[in-house]
């Protein structure tokens, strides 16, 4: 059997390298009878390759869209697959655009009729509006994934959100896509500590190594983990609020990497939350549509809801305030 599966994928690959093949052509480069090679073109044929015969010389050819194994897709598994490919050009990965429509357009051919029409019909009627968001270069995500899967700690150059630059050396656990970007999470060993980078502030450097014992993730799960890291630690500005309400409650305003919720009686609870600027926590903290306290915050953050609080008292100034029906 497997000397039999051996032979087939080097015919596979005569045909693929040789545009036409005599059937003793064949039978010589695999050191087999004419009967053989006719046996195992038969096999190829059940498998879905199209090999086709040469008039009038006896021979073989490899028809069109054989560069790739036949995919055997259902409408289901096909429709994923193109929606996947679409999907993936999001600009969260430098060049990906061409490469996923690339892809996509070798998927078409070697799928059947019927299921290459259901693909195109998709691809033909979609639109994708890029959302802004920082790509990664693939070399980087690679090597990132590399030292992740090979558990070999990672040297690179960091770049915080100032600007500066340092010299970080972790034990990577897993990379993350979330909302648009690309996250490291890690185990600093120079902190003693896990850490959370953005990969398109990585600059890997090499070698890696050496190996180490893989960690158990932070938290007990990465998802959690980055999810407390990006709603509060990684930002430059920090905010924890009363809200008015049952953790139970305010649950279901709070989106993943929004904010922490922390309980605190059954009609109040503390919210943690971080963001880039004091008026994006400001809008974060109205977002929750909830009664809340300002508790701890940084001072420009008072401002910005003070003059938010203006902002909305005089876009009511001239506008009728329906009465209470109650």
């Amino acid at each position: 059997m497997l000397e039999t599966s051996a032979r087939l994928l080097k015919l596979l690959a005569l045909l693929q390298a040789h545009r036409d093949w005599t059937g003793a052509e064949l039978a010589e480069r695999l050191n087999v009878t004419g009967r053989t090679v006719r046996r195992d073109v038969d096999r190829l044929r059940e498998l879905g390759y199209p090999v086709n015969a040469t008039q009038g010389t006896g021979g073989y050819r490899l028809g069109a869209g054989a560069a790739l194994p036949p995919l055997l897709l259902d409408d289901e598994e096909a429709v994923a697959v193109a929606v996947g490919l679409r999907s993936a050009s999001d600009g969260t990965v430098a060049g990906i655009e061409e490469s996923s429509l690339r892809a996509l357009t070798k998927l078409e051919q070697v799928l059947p009729p019927r299921l290459r029409h259901r693909v195109r019909t998709l691809r033909g009627a979609t639109l994708r509006i890029a959302a802004p968001g920082t790509p990664v270069e693939p070399d980087t995500l690679m090597a990132i994934a590399e030292a992740c899967q090979r558990h070999e700690r990672l040297r690179f150059d960091y770049r915080a959100h100032d600007g500066a630059t340092t010299l970080r050396t972790v034990e990577p656990h897993t990379l993350v896509n979330f909302n648009r970007r690309w996250y490291l999470v890690a185990w600093d060993t120079d902190r003693t500590d896990w850490r959370t980078f953005r990969a398109d502030r990585i600059t890997p450097r090499t070698p890696t190594g050496p190996r180490f014992p893989p960690r158990d993730p932070p938290e007990g799960d990465v998802a959690t983990y980055l999810s407390h890291q990006l709603s509060t630690r990684a930002w430059p500005h920090r905010a924890t609020v009363l809200l008015h309400a049952s953790a139970e409650t305010a649950a279901p305003n709070i989106w993943p990497g929004m904010g922490v919720l922390e309980p605190i009686s059954p009609t109040t609870c503390h919210l943690h939350l971080g963001a880039e600027s004091p008026e994006a926590l400001v809008w974060m903290i109205t977002a929750v549509d909830l009664d809340f306290t300002l508790l701890t915050g940084p001072p420009q953050l008072a401002t910005a809801l003070h003059t938010q609080a203006t902002r909305c008292h005089n876009a009511l100034i001239n506008f009728p305030v329906p009465e209470n029906d109650s």
